[in-house]
């Protein structure tokens, strides 16, 4: 494969990424939403998260571990706790990677 071939190669998948982006952003902006629409459309980032992190704190890996042998799945544990107590991303953050890095010291 030439180098030419490569670089229209990368520059055709960074147009058709760009184009699928931002046209939608750009016709949508244009367009008055209904509010039932907008409201389900907002919790499409905190679902879509979710699915990310809940599949790999129950699945590290792409591999099955037992609940109790699952370090991510047990600092998640504290680390919601914190989130839902107090409501810093910051904090929650700090104890999910001390306790997750004590997890796998002790279980890992």
């Amino acid at each position: 494969m030439s180098a030419s071939y490569i670089w229209a190669a990368i520059l055709g998948m960074a147009l058709v990424t760009y184009v699928l982006r931002v046209l939608p952003i750009t016709v949508l902006s244009r367009v008055r939403i209904p509010r039932p629409i907008e409201r389900w459309l907002s919790f499409v980032p905190v679902s879509v998260m979710a699915a990310l992190v809940a599949t790999e704190v129950v699945r590290p890996d792409g591999r099955w571990l037992a609940p109790l042998s699952n370090p991510y799945l047990l600092a998640a544990l504290p680390t919601a706790a914190v989130y839902h107590k107090t409501r810093s991303l910051l904090g929650a953050t700090v104890v999910g990677i001390l306790c997750f890095l004590a997890l796998r010291a002790l279980v890992g």
